[in-house]
């Protein structure tokens, strides 16, 4: 039997939805979207923490004198980037869009927080987060150095994400890795730029540059474990002017990403990438700068978090899976789930329209999977809780 809500509490979740999503905001520019979340916080009773991480919220909601004491999160932050879907409730904030289902887990989880007090039902003290700026800027960081957990301990942290493939009544709950660490690297190789007519009296940046895009190719080929999961890409490349195209230029820019499920394998990249781009710069006689960036670390789910979460899955939902591949995208949900035990589900989102994925200028959160959502996260505080 699928997930319901009563017809009025369904319409109006549906309702908040497609605001959010008409107004989508960047990583510490939700201040309308926590002002709404803050209210519907407050409407319910549930007591309300606002500037953590500049615009993130914190609900907490009590019950009996139990010990116990968990925290569930959702992303409120869009992405930049220009929305194609035609919806009536499309972005109307040019250039930004909820492209990646942030605006249906911020609802769900104020679903969950809504019915949660409105019924009870556990027996200790659930924190709602309400996070800011996922997609890249660190806002899981931000509310951590700003005291989180200090001001909010708790003895394991959830996360859910919608995953679009699988149905919007069925969830996938694995033990282990989920999504892989995300860093950034840049290179810039100087030479010394000459006419294009004589390259020998010069030493040349690009030529050096096109020699590292080929050899990095080597780092998950021949270089890590096979068995271990890595990604290097490259992302972007700026070198000269196609106006000037008789200047051989002094210098090429070639930046772009890292991605690894264990800290072994991470370090192992940035080494290599390291003495790819110094050797490179030694054989072509020019200079290398190479900087790498260290981004989210890898989510890994908890052994016994990810079981109680399965559990309160099997209760919720009639479909859930045991196994499913773990994504090379990242979050920095990471960030909570480093400092305390941590599980991170995925939540069907239905098929892919038009093979619009996550990111995509054409996607859309399915409105049902809100009350799946909202009844897997209500039965995990119930069963978590329940002492």
């Amino acid at each position: 039997m699928s997930a319901t809500l009563p017809d009025d509490e369904q319409a109006m979740l549906v309702a908040l939805r497609h605001d959010l999503h008409a107004h989508p905001e960047l990583g510490f520019e939700e201040t309308r979207t926590s002002a709404i979340v803050a209210e519907k916080l407050a409407e319910a009773g549930i007591e309300v923490h606002r500037g953590l991480g500049e615009t993130g919220v914190v609900g907490t909601l009590r019950r009996g004198n139990g010990h116990g004491r968990i925290a569930l999160r959702a992303d409120m932050d869009a992405l930049a980037m220009p929305e194609h879907t035609g919806l009536p409730f499309a972005s109307q904030n040019p250039g930004r869009m909820h492209a990646c289902g942030h605006d249906g887990h911020t609802v769900m989880l104020l679903g969950a927080a809504r019915q949660l007090a409105r019924d009870g039902g556990f027996n200790g003290t659930v924190h709602f987060i309400f996070q800011p700026a996922e997609e890249g800027r660190g806002g899981a960081q931000r509310m951590v150095a700003d005291g989180f957990f200090e001001q909010f301990p708790v003895d394991r942290v959830y996360g859910l994400h919608n995953m679009p493939g699988l149905d919007p009544d069925e969830m996938a709950v694995v033990e282990g890795p989920q999504l892989a660490s995300s860093d950034r690297w840049e290179v810039v190789f100087t030479g010394t730029g000459t006419h294009g007519a004589k390259p020998h009296l010069g030493r040349d940046a690009i030529t050096a540059a096109g020699a590292f895009l080929t050899a990095i190719h080597t780092i998950v080929a021949r270089v890590v474990d096979p068995l271990a999961p890595a990604v290097v890409s490259a992302c972007a490349l700026s070198s000269g002017d196609f106006s000037a195209l008789n200047v051989i230029p002094e210098t090429a820019r070639v930046g772009g990403t890292a991605r690894a499920y264990s800290p072994d394998v991470r370090d192992q990249l940035e080494a290599e990438l390291t003495r790819i781009a110094e050797g490179i710069a030694a054989t072509y006689g020019v200079t290398a700068n190479f900087d790498y960036r260290r981004g989210v670390p890898p989510v890994v789910n908890d052994p016994d978090a990810t079981a109680r979460a399965l559990k309160a899955a099997q209760r919720a939902l009639p479909k859930v899976r045991r196994a499913f591949p773990p994504s090379t995208a990242g979050d920095d949900f990471a960030v909570f789930s480093q400092q305390v035990p941590g599980c991170y589900v995925w939540l069907g989102n239905g098929p892919a329209v038009d093979g619009a994925l996550h990111h995509n200028t054409r996607y859309d959160f399915n409105d049902a999977a809100i009350a799946s959502g909202v009844a897997f996260w209500t039965e995990l505080v119930r069963a978590e809780l329940n002492d």
